[in-house]
């Protein structure tokens, strides 16, 4: 049986904010390890997300899914991801929507709750370093991690994703 609760990280380290999937991910495992907390938990990292990850999916309690975005509110988003249909072929590069419908497709099973924690980058370029402000940005994503481990379930995972919509609506506003 796997773990209850997959952590899927995207993101590519050679292209300098790109890799704060991946990074957080291993920040996340540290810590997670120096607090006894990894025996329920499994941390995967990928370049990006491809239909075998359905594979990686089934059977879990909870899968959170770690990327960097351009154009996302700093310092990152937290949302509940939802089934979405495949809308053609690819077996390239899919979302993590569109994951969790195939998931459901393939396996005739409802997939798992997943959310997404997408962490504001702003330098993509090959062979840049991580930029100052994605640094910050990963320090308070990183913070955020924390709380949601703290209470690993659907449930509080689903109130915190409210608040984070909820924060950003505001930030829109102002």
């Amino acid at each position: 049986m796997p773990k209850p609760i997959l952590v899927l990280a995207i993101g590519n380290e050679s292209r300098g904010d790109d890799a704060l999937g991946p990074l957080l991910a291993r920040r996340l495992g540290d810590w997670m390890r120096a607090a006894n907390m990894e025996g329920r938990v499994e941390i995967i990292e990928e370049f990006q997300l491809q239909i075998e990850h359905t594979l990686d999916i089934k059977d879990r309690e909870l899968v959170l899914f770690l990327d960097a975005g351009q154009g996302t509110c700093a310092p990152f988003s937290f949302q509940e991801a939802r089934a979405k249909r495949l809308d053609g072929h690819t077996s390239h590069a899919v979302a993590p929507e569109t994951l969790l419908g195939i998931h459901a497709m393939v396996h005739d099973v409802t997939p798992p709750p997943a959310f997404i924690l997408c962490v504001a980058g702003v330098a993509f370029e090959l062979g840049a370093p991580l930029s100052s402000l994605a640094a910050q940005h990963f320090e308070e994503a990183f913070e955020f991690c924390q709380q949601l481990f703290a209470g690993p379930a659907p449930h509080p995972w689903r109130e915190m994703a409210r608040i984070s919509v909820n924060s950003e609506a505001q930030d829109e506003k102002s």
